[in-house]
């Protein structure tokens, strides 16, 4: 059997929740979890992950609108994606066209999908381009690494020592797996060096 479970949310602690509550169970709502000065941008809300646990295939899941359960357009095709797979609708009270329980709903969010995954491999098609035009011209992509040469060359004197990436890091302010990403850069490079 099927149940319409809410989800109901505020972002600060003097704002009440009570309004959205009851809003969610005049629509039928059986079960209201609500995260109280919880913000739409953290994944791990204690409310919203009890929600997701509590629902089952063929559930329907109730908001007052879809900024409760998400904090960016991202975050919303993701989460909404999520429970599709999980075989669980979302409705949206103030939203119709957020209504996976029906036809139109569902062939309106297999749209967005679409949409939203030709935006990710837009943006992935325009980084590559752009790495590659980059080192066309002898520039190296990405942001420059924390470990100068003075850092680099500070850690394979402490590494000769017997330090370990992990102190190492610690001492230079900086993290082990960029130490030991410089160092087998520094390694590589010292018999071209030699020779």
């Amino acid at each position: 059997m099927s149940n319409v479970v809410g989800y109901a949310r505020v972002s600060r602690h003097d704002q009440n929740p009570a309004a959205q509550e009851a809003e969610l169970r005049a629509a039928g709502a059986g079960r209201v979890f609500v995260d109280h000065g919880e913000s739409s941008r953290v994944k791990d809300r204690p409310q919203w992950l009890a929600c997701l646990d509590y629902l089952r295939p063929g559930d329907t899941l109730m908001v007052r609108r879809l900024d409760r359960l998400a904090g960016s357009e991202k975050m919303a095709i993701e989460t909404i994606t999520d429970l599709h797979e999980r075989g669980v609708n979302i409705k949206s009270l103030t939203e119709p066209d957020i209504d996976t329980t029906t036809p139109m709903g569902r062939a309106l969010f297999g749209i967005v999908a679409v949409f939203a995954q030709l935006r990710v491999d837009t943006i992935r098609e325009n980084t590559v381009r752009g790495l590659a035009h980059a080192r066309a011209e002898g520039r190296v992509g990405g942001r420059p690494s924390v470990m100068t040469p003075e850092r680099t060359a500070a850690a394979a004197d402490l590494r000769e020592q017997g330090y370990s990436y992990e102190e190492i890091g610690r001492l230079l302010g900086v993290g082990k797996s960029s130490v030991a990403r410089a160092l087998a850069k520094h390694d590589e490079s010292q018999p071209a060096a030699a020779s």
